[in-house]
């Protein structure tokens, strides 16, 4: 911060830099400031002369930001919309709300959360939830969140998460697409568009007892993989991390009595370079525990699949 005093004429040349920068005009960036137009120019100037660049060409009433002007006021915006965050969340938890923000997947977000989001808001009232929400592979580093969901090899080392459950998947289908009779026909595939190979080899004799030629639908997002095999158009390799609420529910049924398990662990990271708040440790154990409890139930109803150990059992060899 000593270096950024040095390096400014005044604080409050950035918010003149800002209003004329947004405004395009040095004249409407005075009325919305509440000062005279000379006087925004004459601290644009010196702005300016300070850094040793121009920021602004004028140009028959307006002003344009130079190349030099417009990687200021990326960073200049970046900046104001950090502490207007910073400021908000202040109010917020004054009036008694806070806000988390979670980084997950859109499938977890769509077939997990969201039908089980009145109960989440009446266990945390006082939150208003966010999401970072990420269409394909749970990667990346868990930054500027509360929270985050990521997968990882179990020899890889641990960057401090809690686990979810461990990865394991199962072919599913809906109830009516299980019933269809017609053994002529092929069973109808979807995939994940980044899954390697082609995980329904791995499974020759599913539920269907379909033994025509396979055909394949394609997604690049999970949550629409989820739902076309919810909406009866063909076999899904389901995650239970994202489809545990619709075997529950009877919405989807396997449709194999084999699961197919991974080394990876899915777990929720804490973001980077600060500690964990206690509501979002609040939220993250209530997501486990509610998660476990239905796995839990739906090891009740298919107790041949062998889920609870499956997912939450972590052998030293396996």
């Amino acid at each position: 911060m000593p270096e950024l005093r040095r390096m400014l004429p005044s604080s409050n040349a950035l918010f003149v830099f800002d209003a004329a920068a947004r405004n395009g005009s040095f004249t409407a960036a005075a009325a919305e400031l509440n000062v005279t137009q000379p006087a925004v120019s004459r601290m644009l100037g010196q702005f300016e002369e300070h850094l040793g660049v121009r920021l602004f060409d004028r140009k028959a009433g307006r002003a344009v930001l130079t190349e030099e002007g417009e990687l200021l006021y990326r960073r200049v915006l970046e900046g104001f919309r950090s502490i207007e965050t910073g400021l908000t969340e202040i109010e917020r938890r004054r009036k008694g709300t806070e806000t988390v923000t979670l980084s997950v997947s859109s499938a977890f977000t769509t077939h997990w959360l969201m039908p089980r989001i009145d109960k989440l808001q009446k266990q945390f009232p006082q939150v208003d939830l966010r999401f970072q929400l990420i269409s394909g592979a749970l990667r990346g580093p868990v930054e500027n969140v509360d929270l985050g969901m990521r997968f990882r090899d179990r020899d890889e080392p641990s960057s401090g998460g809690t686990l979810v459950m461990k990865e394991v998947m199962l072919p599913m289908c809906s109830p009516a697409y299980l019933g269809e009779t017609n053994s002529a026909e092929g069973n109808t595939i979807i995939r994940l568009a980044e899954t390697p190979g082609d995980w329904a080899a791995d499974y020759p004799s599913l539920l269907t007892g379909r033994r025509g030629v396979a055909k394949g639908l394609s997604f690049t997002d999970y949550a629409v993989v989820v739902q076309a095999a919810l909406l009866g158009q063909g076999i899904a390799l389901g995650w239970l991390t994202v489809t545990s609420h619709w075997l529950l529910t009877g919405s989807l049924v396997p449709a194999s009595d084999t699961l197919a398990t991974t080394r990876r662990l899915c777990e929720f990271l804490p973001p980077r370079h600060r500690p964990m708040r206690p509501i979002a440790t609040e939220i993250r154990d209530w997501i486990i525990a509610q998660m476990r409890r239905e796995v839990a139930a739906i090891d009740r109803l298919y107790p041949q699949l062998g889920l609870m150990s499956a997912c939450y059992e972590l052998s030293v060899t396996s």
